[in-house]
């Protein structure tokens, strides 16, 4: 399997990939989608540049029925930057989608524009930090309670910073039943840990070549 074409993408994915010109998988894309859109859990091991955000991109956008207007889709990210990158790539991978509504919920900014975002109403998918995620969760501005695809990316620098007792609080506001998707470039005691407490089954994909087109 070396191309998206030979995977069971919505139609309305491949504006997307075509905006991007995504044609041929990376190596952790052609491991890891098939078990991703089969709605599996999956833990990959993959460095940045690998193509990992398409992999889990293409799958939670495919998991959203946009005309339900609730938080749908939860991305998890260490730093702002990341975040604002993943935000920027699925915006991308959704072109096709119509009205899908992503929000960014990062700390370092005020909080005061990402609370009237959320008044309005509820975006399809959230990309964040776990600071401000958990913030705005225990504020209960953020309802995460429809949430069917959770993704923890760079999981280990979000560990190295700090961040586990955050991620534990929000996976516990999402429900039982949910996707996980994992990404870490390392596979230390801490991500076995979260895999033992908060995954169901994951299906494991390693990869340690990079890709050419140097996707993020």
């Amino acid at each position: 399997m070396t191309d998206f074409s030979t995977l069971p993408l919505s139609p309305a994915l491949q504006p997307g990939l075509d905006a991007l010109g995504y044609t041929t998988l990376t190596p952790v894309q052609a491991q890891s989608l098939p078990a991703i859109l089969d709605g599996r859990d999956v833990i990959a091991q993959a460095p940045t540049g690998s193509g990992k955000t398409a992999a889990f991109g293409l799958g939670l956008l495919q998991a959203i029925d946009p005309s339900l207007i609730r938080v749908q889709a939860l991305v998890l990210c260490p730093t702002r930057e990341l975040a604002d990158q993943v935000g920027k790539q699925i915006r991308k991978l959704a072109t096709g989608i119509p009205n899908l509504k992503l929000l960014l919920l990062v700390g370092g900014v005020p909080l005061g524009p990402q609370l009237a975002s959320l008044e309005g109403h509820d975006p399809h998918v959230v990309v964040g930090t776990p600071g401000r995620v958990q913030e705005l969760a225990r504020k209960r501005a953020l309802n995460l309670g429809a949430v069917r695809t959770l993704v923890l990316d760079e999981a280990d620098r979000m560990l190295d910073m700090g961040f586990f007792d955050a991620i534990a609080s929000i996976i516990g506001k999402t429900p039982s039943r949910r996707q996980t998707l994992l990404f870490s470039a390392t596979y230390p005691a801490g991500i076995k840990q979260l895999a033992a407490d908060f995954m169901r089954n994951p299906q494991q994909v390693k990869v340690e070549s990079l890709h050419t087109d140097n996707q993020i």
